[in-house]
């Protein structure tokens, strides 16, 4: 013990061995034994290995009794240096001051050279007890710290009792700020910051607008979205093509497009002449739709339908969000109205000037198109990528799991990012664990909303109404939808644009099918939270947050003579021939 810790008091000694020894009998005979020696060390009396006379007496002066072997005491260079290695190697973070008081030297210069080549590090290892007080940094042994680091984090993980899968459908919502503003006070400052954590998220087109950022932003106005592409700050790409003539689309802000790189997602084949054609001008610059219609030899409609599925293949784009916001051919009709009011017009900037015209009247025609390529071009490498992408799901999410990471179809799955979201846990900004039940055995999470996730009280049961899509809403995507026996398999929950879940108590309770034509209930009917759930659908329509229901079915049967019909009528449903309607 001597030989490895190094000089020690009669009580430190005693506190380092086995309960049921006598430190001081053993030192004693070690001492008969020539074998450990006693030296006066800062006005204090301490045990060393006798083999440690030299290194004591050329590092701190301390005089050493006699009758040693020579070999004891032959001259040992750095010997204040290895004297502070030993002690680094063999104690906690510890101050310049701490072995000030210890020896009686002043080390500074020792530990700065220490630190040069790598022997210590320095830095605020405790800051509750240095950084915090005095403001003084600490030096440490770096296996040391990695010791401390790995003992620190197994306490922690134990610490972790798993949570139930509903109170993760609790924690999201409240973690996406789902209806925490109100809205005084909604502009676009409070749109980027929503907008930050969402980044690379491909959803449908139309829901951005209609459920995902009004719900996080209290009051939404499009204007603030085409202020911000308008300026160039944000920037959207298509994701995919979706049913109708629609899609996802992915919004990011141009300063980190290429960081995060583009949204997974597997095109449609694009490879045709006409895809081509566009492609050559696109590449020529960014142009308007006019100047597609003079440079590009197409028809209006077939120049519309070749530029969305550039669009959707994630290869164009435009400096403006009016275009997702516009039925697929509603551009192509007016540019071609506008082209046969300028028949006559025999020279190019005629009909030129009769594009702008209808342009003014028609907010569909907002905008440049271009390539997307030069948005990710730059970009770092893959390693860099991957800690940026782990660190905004961790943001998103607050908890990020196995089953999260594949709903998002990230490329690589939850493998590519294990190794970064691993290294920010030896960082201290994530916490590794098993934090929900059922879920994959390694989740990561901020440590705040490890708190939030287990300080939510379990009898919370106010319902709130998601789209089926929102990333707030966990399941079909980290939770499995519920099964409920004798539910028409034609009408079981999924994720589509145009469907919303009710949940209550972390649990789906109601699914209104896309269109509003249906609704399944995915509890019993004696529940006692499907009241309040229907109660909750209704008021969403009457705000404006869903336009309107015509309900033809419930759980598969005729609305009108259903179990829920009464109930229906009697939230503001009205009977019609075939359906119950209900408008804002």
């Amino acid at each position: 013990m001597l030989r490895r810790v190094g000089d020690l008091t009669q009580s430190e000694a005693s506190a380092r061995v086995l309960k049921g020894l006598e430190a001081t009998k053993m030192l004693d005979e070690l001492e008969r034994e020539r074998r450990a020696i006693k030296l006066r060390i800062h006005g204090e009396q301490r045990w060393i290995d006798a083999a440690d006379a030299g290194l004591y007496r050329d590092a701190l002066g301390a005089a050493p009794p006699g009758g040693l072997p020579a070999a004891f005491l032959e001259d040992v260079t750095d010997a204040l240096t290895k004297l502070i290695v030993r002690y680094a190697a063999t104690h906690g973070p510890f101050t310049t001051d701490e072995v000030r008081a210890r020896y009686g030297v002043d080390p500074s210069a020792a530990l700065r050279e220490l630190e040069r080549d790598g022997t210590l590090v320095r830095g605020e290892l405790r800051p509750q007890q240095s950084g915090g007080i005095t403001g003084e940094r600490e030096w440490c042994d770096p296996e040391v710290l990695r010791r401390i680091r790995r003992a620190s984090l197994a306490v922690l993980r134990k610490e972790i009792e798993p949570t139930d899968q509903r109170a993760l459908a609790r924690f999201l919502p409240g973690w996406h700020g789902i209806d925490r503003h109100q809205a005084a006070g909604a502009g676009i400052d409070r749109l980027r910051e929503v907008l930050v954590p969402l980044q690379a998220l491909p959803l449908p087109a139309e829901v951005w607008e209609r459920d995902v950022l009004p719900r996080r932003i209290g009051a939404y106005s499009p204007a603030w979205m085409d202020e911000l592409c308008a300026s160039g700050e944000v920037v959207w790409t298509g994701a995919g093509a979706g049913s109708g003539r629609s899609g996802r689309v992915a919004l990011y802000f141009r300063d980190d497009a290429a960081l995060l790189g583009p949204p997974s997602f597997k095109p449609g084949p694009v490879a045709t002449a006409e895809h081509e054609l566009v492609r050559d001008r696109l590449r020529n610059g960014a142009c308007f739709f006019t100047d597609l219609l003079v440079d590009v030899d197409l028809a209006p409609e077939q120049l519309q339908e070749v530029l969305w599925d550039l669009v959707w293949a994630g290869e164009a784009t435009n400096d403006a969000f009016a275009p997702l916001r516009a039925p697929r051919l509603t551009l192509a009709r007016a540019q071609r109205a506008a082209l046969e009011r300028s028949r006559g017009q025999a020279s190019r900037f005629g009909r030129r000037r009769a594009g702008s015209g209808a342009r003014g009247t028609n907010a569909h025609v907002q905008g440049r198109w271009s390539l997307t390529e030069p948005l990710f071009r730059g970009a770092p490498d893959p390693q860099a990528r991957r800690r940026a992408v782990g660190e905004l799901l961790l943001e998103r999410h607050g908890i990020v799991t196995r089953e999260q990471v594949l709903a998002e179809g990230l490329t690589g799955g939850f493998s590519a990012i294990y190794p970064e979201l691993t290294q920010l846990e030896t960082l201290g900004v994530a916490r590794r664990g098993y934090f929900v039940e059922g879920l994959g055995g390694a989740q990561f999470a901020l440590p705040g909303a490890v708190e939030r996730l287990r300080a939510q009280p379990a009898d919370e049961s106010k319902p709130v109404v998601l789209a089926a899509v929102d990333p707030a809403q966990p399941f079909g995507a980290a939770l499995p939808w519920p099964k409920r026996g004798g539910a028409d398999a034609s009408r079981r929950p999924s994720r589509v644009a145009g469907a919303y879940v009710v949940l209550s108590g972390g649990e789906p309770v109601l699914y209104l099918e896309r269109g509003g034509r249906g609704l399944v209930t995915l509890v019993e009917n004696t529940d006692v939270r499907l009241q309040p759930a229907l109660a909750a659908l209704v008021d969403q329509v009457r705000n404006g947050a869903i336009k309107r229901l015509a309900l033809e079915k419930v759980d598969g049967e005729p609305a009108l003579g259903s179990a829920l019909g009464p109930a229906l009528v009697a939230l503001g449903f009205q009977e019609g021939p075939r359906r119950l309607t209900l408008s804002a």
